[in-house]
């Protein structure tokens, strides 16, 4: 089983950045396909970008949002840059197995606790 620990999420006003970090631990893979979701109040969780032998997206973070991933560190980042203060929401990383990055939350076995993103207008 592998463990998943987000970090990173604070409040900060609208065209701020953060940085948000998922440290993976336990039976972890350099081959898991490693994503973050967002669930705002009220809302669906939804997908926001994906790594594995490539990198996708959400088209709202395009250009924006940057995920990147450190195998030695079994670590996955995302960097966010120009956030909005519809950004808000609980940030999830997840693990799915597989080498296709989907962007369907129910395909990944794995969550972890979330962190809290606040863009301020």
């Amino acid at each position: 089983q592998v463990q998943l620990v987000e970090s990173g999420g604070g409040l900060v006003q609208a065209g701020g950045s953060l940085r948000l970090s998922c440290v993976a631990s336990g039976r972890t893979s350099s081959t898991y396909v490693m994503a973050w979701f967002r669930q705002a109040p009220g809302k669906e969780r939804e997908f926001v970008a994906g790594v594995s032998g490539y990198i996708l997206y959400a088209d709202s973070v395009k250009g924006r949002f940057t995920i990147s991933r450190d195998n030695a560190k079994n670590t996955v980042y995302l960097q966010m840059n120009s956030l909005k203060p519809e950004d808000t929401a609980v940030y999830y990383c997840a693990a799915a197995s597989g080498v296709f990055v989907v962007t369907t939350s129910a395909l990944y076995h794995t969550w972890g606790q979330g962190t809290q993103v606040t863009v301020s207008s």
